[in-house]
């Protein structure tokens, strides 16, 4: 179990020169992007972080993070509980030019004065392997399914829908 926690900076150019390899953990609510896309956090998140230099002289970070976070049902929104994680291969990029030239395998991190804010690099990271949606089973959720279609939404659809061709009709059978 990680018990160290990880600095909100690190010099990953110097890391990745001498092969070095990170583990601890980072608070959930420091995030404050992920809290405003899906609301606040606890816990921690577990992060693996190995700094390299590839064959090409590319400077890389493989990492690996999980975590787990309290998302909304999309049914009920209240929250729940979502184990989360991601492994991923970062190339390090001091600009846009730079972050164009990465193979398709690697994701640019952008290293500003030979630092990297490890804070905002994870965050993204977590943010990007948020699940499209999560739902309670239907058992253990408080909206039902009756509850999620009005009685107009049912009635309209026991009626047959309108061609969307009889507009054309109507069109084609007017005379100018």
């Amino acid at each position: 179990m990680l018990t160290t926690r990880l600095p909100g900076r690190v010099e990953p150019y110097k890391l990745a020169a001498r092969a070095e390899h990170m583990e601890g953990l980072m608070a959930l609510d420091a995030f404050t992007r992920l809290t405003e896309a899906v609301g606040p956090q606890q816990g921690d998140v577990e992060v693996w972080l190995d700094f390299t230099i590839d064959p090409q002289r590319r400077h890389e970070i493989h990492g690996r993070l999980r975590a787990t976070l309290q998302l909304p049902c999309r049914r009920c929104l209240r929250p729940m509980a979502q184990e989360v994680e991601s492994e991923f291969l970062l190339g390090m990029v001091s600009n846009d030019a730079l972050a164009a030239e990465l193979p398709s395998t690697h994701e640019p991190v952008l290293v500003e004065d030979e630092q990297l804010n490890l804070l905002t690099m994870v965050e993204d990271e977590l943010i990007l392997s948020l699940p499209q949606a999560v739902y309670h089973d239907e058992a253990d959720c408080a909206v039902s399914r009756d509850q999620l279609t009005s009685g107009e939404d049912v009635a309209a659809s026991r009626e047959p829908a309108a061609s969307p061709f009889d507009v054309l009709r109507h069109l084609k059978g007017k005379k100018h």
